[in-house]
């Protein structure tokens, strides 16, 4: 057996490793990040990876009506952006929080064959229903519109959200839902003030990755809006790479691309303390 000290210092040192070892695979990506950020304030952005001379000309699309003609202004991409990621995680945790409560507590006629269905659709690729989606939209009148691609984006998400929610809600013992019935609260009161409180952290994890997915969206969106007054950032980063131009600014390219991750890391950094902590201390009996 071995003493108090020694597996403390053996615990210290293991500790300490992991520690060191996260932190060298993390090195490159931050290494990117700083290269990325060096590069928005270097004159000659592709010169030297240190900046011969500072500048802040490449950040020239925050005050700017545009940064080439017949590009849209970045603050109303921006709120393109943040509408579509918004009303995705908004649409997407509503229906997942109510969907997976029936699919959790309730048995009727069906229910495991839609449990089946939704696991199924989830595992097709969503890009070999691009045309058809197209072809919908377009008798929907929903084609070149944010409306058209957020209802595509929720319903290929859904599955997988309900699939989620439904887990935070079987860990949920039936007797703490049983107690407040009994108590005389009716299934919404229930399902509102005692259960949601409970999976809080399920909640915040799954708005997380709504609003990144929402967030980052490419293919849907160059797809189905053909209109520039509908771009959204990534849209907007990938016209600056270049649509057959001879000269790319780079420079341009890194500031822009840094103002795209700046909202993604801003709601991290008010989820995570959520996403650490474990929902519930026991498992539904």
């Amino acid at each position: 057996m071995l003493s108090d000290d020694a597996q403390q210092t053996i615990s210290r040192r293991a500790h300490w490793g992991l520690i060191v070892g996260l932190a060298l695979l993390s090195a490159p990506i931050l290494l990117l990040y700083l290269w990325l950020l060096l590069a928005s304030v270097n004159h000659d952005s592709l010169a030297s990876v240190l900046p011969t001379r500072w500048t802040v000309r490449h950040w020239r699309f925050l005050w700017l009506a545009t940064v080439k003609p017949g590009y849209p202004n970045i603050w109303a991409v921006t709120g393109n952006s943040l509408a579509f990621a918004g009303a995705v995680m908004l649409l997407e945790v509503s229906l997942a929080l109510l969907a997976g409560y029936v699919l959790s507590r309730w048995q009727f006629r069906g229910r495991l064959l839609l449990l089946r269905g939704t696991l199924l659709l989830h595992a097709f690729p969503a890009i070999t229903l691009i045309i058809a989606m197209f072809f919908v939209l377009q008798s929907l009148h929903l084609l070149n519109t944010l409306a058209g691609v957020i209802l595509v984006k929720v319903a290929l998400e859904l599955p997988f959200a309900l699939w989620m929610m439904k887990g935070f809600f079987d860990a949920i013992p039936w007797q703490v839902e049983m107690a407040a019935l009994v108590d005389g609260a009716t299934r919404i009161t229930t399902w509102y003030r005692i259960l949601l409180p409970q999976i809080r952290p399920g909640i915040t994890a799954l708005s997380l990755f709504a609003f990144l997915s929402g967030w980052g969206e490419y293919v849907f969106l160059l797809t189905f809006i053909l209109d520039k007054s509908g771009w959204t950032l990534s849209r907007y980063v990938a016209a600056l790479l270049g649509e057959g131009d001879v000269f790319v600014d780079y420079g341009l390219i890194t500031a822009v691309g840094l103002f795209f991750m700046l909202p993604a890391l801003f709601v991290f950094a008010l989820a995570h303390t959520y996403l650490i902590r474990l929902p519930f201390g026991s498992e539904r009996s």
